[in-house]
């Protein structure tokens, strides 16, 4: 069973998918940062009173009211955190974008613009047969 496993894990399929699997994790990281600590200060600083998204949220209780941070908000009480899933949605659509231009590229690499091979001739044959029909027929 061992060597049945070790077969499995090392057959090409397997690996590529754990090596997918990594370097998606460390690409969503560099995804967030990018979106957190880079894109939402920036429309933060753009937006009337240098808003940060991540904090906006509706209080659903009353518990929260004197809490302007959406972390603290959450562990006073329930928030509907817009802010928090707008900066989400931002991130997967930089993620679909990237994942997008890098599909594109390689499908662009990997398509070659090769001349369609030309149809080969017919056996000798055939090309007799049709003769004899051609011949036949203007009898």
């Amino acid at each position: 069973m061992l060597e049945e496993f070790k077969k499995f894990a090392m057959r090409g399929n397997a690996l590529d998918l754990a090596v997918g699997v990594v370097i998606g994790a460390a690409f969503g990281k560099i995804v967030s940062s990018l979106v957190e600590d880079l894109i939402m200060p920036v429309i933060g600083a753009i937006t009337p009173g240098n808003l940060d998204f991540s904090n906006y949220y509706l209080a659903l209780s009353s518990n929260i009211a004197n809490h302007p941070a959406y972390a603290d908000a959450k562990k006073v009480g329930a928030a509907f955190g817009y802010g928090a899933f707008l900066t989400a949605l931002l991130n997967f659509v930089i993620v679909a974008f990237a994942l997008f231009l890098l599909i594109r590229g390689v499908n662009k690499l990997m398509a070659t613009k090769e001349e369609p091979a030309a149809p080969a001739e017919p056996p000798r044959s055939e090309v007799l047969l049709g003769e004899i029909r051609d011949l036949l027929a203007k009898r």
